[in-house]
């Protein structure tokens, strides 16, 4: 694998590390050193994915597990429910509130439910098998205190040897679903190119191992984790060269297990990735673009990158469920002002509908969003608008809380769209998760999750109104929702962590909003709970808790919460079989 490229010496500090004689798949360009025009020197050099992780990463740490672990039975010990769901036959005496089951509430048969991952938050072994770096290996190595503690994603959950026994252990619970994403840079390692063969035969078994267990596999392409070399080559999302890398990404990926995998998702929540930009300073490829508008160059790329990708995985099996996973929430104006009612619509506009509108109703940006697109942004061509319409077969919504909005206090929406200088341009609201009163929408989650309130109570209001606006023609999925359990990284008893009763009752009210809502004519035909286990959280690192089962990250020993338990139970009361 090979490739040449002139790099800028970003680094005047780091030495290239060179291997001649290295089977490392490389990367190279031909010229001659020279000045670019931001007076940097630049010159050609042959790179290998060894290179890259020497000069943009350094060393990572590796687990003592590195080869990939056969399933073991699930002993019948681990899958007893908490008492709150069933009486022990000792000792007696136990009284326990009798729930009554909602016998109009019911999921349909075909609904499906499972749990969900991402690559770098789980998988580690970063640099095994031909893996190249992302941006997060870099974010979390190079970057001081990017993520919390200085936690990075080299070995994590140790997942990509150990996702034979995960599979098995979600299997055993009943689980009917797995949603992971595949990382870009394990089959690509330099986002392009010649592919990394042993990336795609870990994948095959992964999918085989979901089958073997009567798992649906369900795969997002992207989830994140920019392949560093696009990044550092011509500013990763901020450039539109990232459509057709994607798109031939996604071919090889399609092409592959088209046959074996039913359900995709594209790109997972581009309203956060995008917004990651800028990127930390002197960390990637420099950018001329203005701050402010890079996260919507960066949308409006990834829009045309999803609907290239949807329309190639079509081609390929008509029968796909391709989407893109949104996210935000059920969107509650402040007061009944009207300044407040716009506020709220134009927070729907500058998060669900940027992405939304176009593939869902008009093939274009929400009107309240062009005023401020149109002085940086070409317009979609009718050809574009055409591939961007009706390229998501149903509205995933990764949909955790809910919250407040309103208009800005200083003059309102139309002083703030006149002032591009004002701090909440171009959007123009303000939100909060305190009720006008002075209550909260909800409890608080792990304070180190402070955007999270549990707000469950506005999840058939919010259901109903994405069908309404958007109309999904397959329906609509959560494709993930889940709760960080106050505290709990404080806990240090087994016994103590494994009973999550805030994230259990969340479950459990979240899910009885959906029945409302299916019980209203909403078509919702299924959710995914995040996480499988305790991973990862991006910049928050290890210390928030998201997971249905506890991870030791020094033994890599799993075990079941009660939060599972919970959330099983509800589909064992309410599925139709």
């Amino acid at each position: 694998m090979a490739v040449i490229l002139g790099f800028a010496l970003l680094f005047a500090s780091i030495s290239l590390a060179t291997s001649p004689n290295s089977t490392t798949p490389t990367s190279t360009v031909s010229g001659s050193t020279q000045t670019s025009s931001n007076g940097a020197f630049v010159t050609s050099m042959e790179l290998s994915v060894e290179d890259l992780w020497d000069m943009y990463v350094g060393p990572v740490s590796t687990f003592s597990i590195n080869t990939t672990v056969e399933a073991t039975l699930v002993p019948s010990s681990s899958l007893i429910p908490p008492p709150t769901l069933y009486y022990p036959p000792f000792p007696t005496g136990q009284q326990i509130a009798l729930q009554s089951k909602n016998e109009s509430w019911k999921f349909p048969k075909d609904f499906w439910y499972g749990v969900a991952s991402a690559a770098y938050q789980v998988e580690g072994a970063v640099k095994d098998e031909g893996r190249g770096p992302s941006i997060w290996d870099v974010l979390t190595h190079r970057v001081t205190n990017f993520v919390a503690h200085n936690d990075t994603g080299d070995i994590a959950d140790n997942h990509y040897y150990m996702y034979k026994q995960d599979i098995a252990r979600i299997a055993a619970m009943g689980i009917k679903a797995y949603s992971f994403s595949i990382s870009w840079s394990r089959i690509l390692p330099f986002g392009s190119g010649e592919v990394n063969e042993e990336a795609l035969k870990h994948y095959d078994d992964l999918i085989d191992t979901c089958l073997q267990y009567n798992v649906i596999p369900m795969v997002t392409l992207y989830h994140w984790d920019m392949p560093l070399f696009l990044q550092n080559t011509y500013g990763g999302w901020l450039s539109d060269r990232i459509i057709d890398d994607f798109t031939e990404y996604a071919r090889i990926v399609f092409t592959r297990w088209s046959s074996k995998v039913s359900h995709w998702f594209t790109l997972n929540e581009p309203i956060v990735f995008c917004n990651f930009y800028p990127l930390p300073a002197n960390t990637f490829k420099a950018t001329s673009i203005p701050p402010k508008q890079q996260p919507f160059v960066c949308g409006h790329n990834a829009l045309l990158a999803h609907a290239s990708a949807y329309h190639v995985g079509k081609s390929l099996n008509s029968s796909l469920t391709i989407s893109f996973k949104n996210n935000g929430g059920y969107k509650i104006p402040l007061t009944d002002s009207a300044a407040d009612r716009e506020a709220t619509q134009r927070a729907y506009d500058f998060n669900e509908g940027w992405f939304a509108n176009p593939l869902f109703l008009t093939g274009d940006y929400p009107t309240s969003m062009q005023p401020f697109l149109s002085t940086f942004l070409p317009p979609f061509t009718a050809a574009q608008k055409a591939a961007l319409n009706g390229s998501a077969d149903i509205f995933a919504h990764d949909a955790y809380t809910s919250s407040f909005y309103s208009a800005p206090t200083d003059g309102g929406i139309p002083a703030c769209t006149a002032n591009a200088s004002h701090p909440l341009y171009p959007a123009c609201y303000n939100t909060t998760s305190v009720y006008a009163t002075g209550w909260n929408i909800g409890p608080a989650a792990d304070p180190a999750a402070a955007w999270l309130n549990w707000a469950t109570d506005w999840v058939p209001a919010f259901l109903r109104h994405v069908q309404a606006t958007w109309k999904p023609r397959g329906g609509i999925a959560v494709s993930e929702f889940g709760f960080a359990e106050p505290f709990e990284a404080l806990k240090s008893r087994p016994e103590d962590v494994a009973f999550d009763p805030v994230r259990a009752a969340y479950y459990r009210a979240y899910l009885e909003g959906v029945l409302m809502a299916v019980g209203e004519g909403v078509r919702v035909v299924g959710c995914l709970a995040w996480s499988i286990f305790d991973n990862l959280e991006w910049s928050s690192g290890y210390t928030v808790k998201f997971g249905v089962q506890y991870v030791n990250l020094t033994t890599q020993e799993r075990f079941y919460k009660a939060s599972f338990f919970e959330y099983v139970n509800m589909f064992n009361t309410y599925q139709e079989t």
